[in-house]
């Protein structure tokens, strides 16, 4: 009945044009405002699952650290023991250490990793190889796979990756002694020789950093123990089951160790982008409740109109809430119809840009060439459950008004 009443009021007829203007201006900027806010968190949602899936090529799903100190063993027992964890999949054994790569008078600072054969079973770091080969090398005889920042910086490209034929000269690796006494000194460092093999490019904050190279080698160049490591990365067999299996490993491995998922080994990454993305929501929020102010000139307007309506429903013994529900049903009418309406124009613009990208990314260096979206369900909700709130507030003031007046029947 309420909405009865509330939609004969939208579509009729008013003594003065102005209260329809403000309710449709109402109307749009509500509709404006929600079609901002689901194409924002769209687009905010594009990047995230991006940011994701270049960093789960890189990270592994599960990996495992010492709780103090860099280094860890890991014993045949501790092995047995992760591996026998349902949904556990592959392991690898990982050292990484802070080196200096050399090349003539060209030097790089690089996090060097050296990774054992089942690395690529862990993540998808070979599948981004763009010259040269993954090719780790051995022990004695070791390669590097550098990040696309580091070639750059040192020189270091593979053999064929130019038209030069000539064989690039070896780079040299210094890695810690860790049983020196001064460190003052040349007794400080270790080198080595090694050859270039490939380069990878998976995004600019691991291609300027990582090099790799193979378990053997840099344990060697450590003085490591062969059951020592800087971690254990483990893939799983379900990714939403990341949680779970890290507490089944924390406890099973005790106090020792600490296990983290992906989103921990980069939490401080997705917890800015959270924030960022909750900030730009609260923002958009509040213009929405700036174009609901129209709301209230329009409903206040609408009061006015309809006094004798008001007085004359009083008189066949409505009460003040069955009033107030009247114009508050037409605030949720107004928003509804923009909202509906804002909603169904992101969608649109959402489908567009997936369909055929518009909207460029400036520059082009990027992995992307245009803004990326993804839609889901949850967004739609959290912005309808928005406009009805706004709508609450912005209706009360006028509807409350409309409930305690008391309007004098005119003959």
């Amino acid at each position: 009945m309420n909405f009865l009443f509330a939609w004969r009021y939208f579509k009729s007829k008013k003594s003065t044009n102005a209260i329809n203007i403000i309710a449709w201006i109402s109307v749009i900027a509500v509709g404006v405002a929600t079609a901002a806010l689901i194409v924002v968190l769209s687009v905010f949602n594009g990047f995230e699952s991006l940011v994701k899936s270049l960093y789960g090529d890189f990270f592994s799903d599960i990996k495992i650290v010492p709780s103090s100190g860099k280094f860890m063993k890991v014993t045949p027992t501790e092995i047995r023991k992760i591996s026998s964890i349902t949904g556990v999949g592959k392991l690898s054994f990982v050292v990484e250490e802070r080196a200096l790569l050399v090349n003539g008078d060209y030097t790089s600072f690089i996090y060097l990793k050296g990774v054992d054969e089942g690395y690529t079973q862990v993540n998808r770091l070979s599948q981004h190889i763009v010259r040269g080969k993954y090719d780790l090398g051995t022990t004695d005889n070791p390669s590097l796979v550098s990040g696309v920042g580091i070639e750059n910086a040192v020189g270091a490209i593979p053999p064929g990756a130019t038209p030069d034929s000539r064989v690039p000269p070896p780079l040299v690796v210094y890695l810690p002694n860790r049983k020196a006494s001064n460190f003052n000194n040349l007794d400080a460092m270790h080198s080595f020789n090694i050859d270039a093999a490939g380069t990878f490019s998976v995004q600019q904050e691991f291609d300027d950093k990582y090099a790799f190279t193979n378990l053997g080698f840099v344990q060697y160049m450590l003085d490591l123990a062969p059951n020592e490591f800087t971690g254990v990365e483990v893939a799983i067999q379900k990714a939403d089951d990341s949680k779970k299996i890290r507490d089944q490993l924390q406890q099973t491995l005790g106090s020792s160790f600490r296990v983290q998922t992906r989103l921990e080994q980069n939490q401080s990454l997705f917890t800015a982008m959270q924030i960022e993305k909750w900030v730009i929501f609260a923002i958009l929020t509040l213009i929405l409740t700036v174009a609901a102010f129209n709301m209230i000139g329009a409903l206040t307007m609408l009061v006015l109109e309809k006094q004798k309506d008001i007085a004359v429903l009083k008189a066949m013994g409505a009460n003040d809430a069955r009033i107030m529900n009247i114009f508050l049903s037409e605030g949720f009418l107004l928003s509804g119809i923009g909202g509906f309406g804002g909603m169904l124009l992101a969608f649109i613009i959402c489908i567009v840009q997936i369909k055929f990208k518009l909207v460029k990314l400036g520059g082009g260096t990027f992995i992307i060439d245009a803004y990326p979206v993804k839609m889901t369900v949850q967004d739609f909700v959290l912005v309808a459950l928005t406009v009805m709130l706004v709508a609450v507030l912005a209706a009360w003031i006028p509807s409350r008004k409309a409930a305690i007046q008391t309007f004098p029947l005119k003959s």
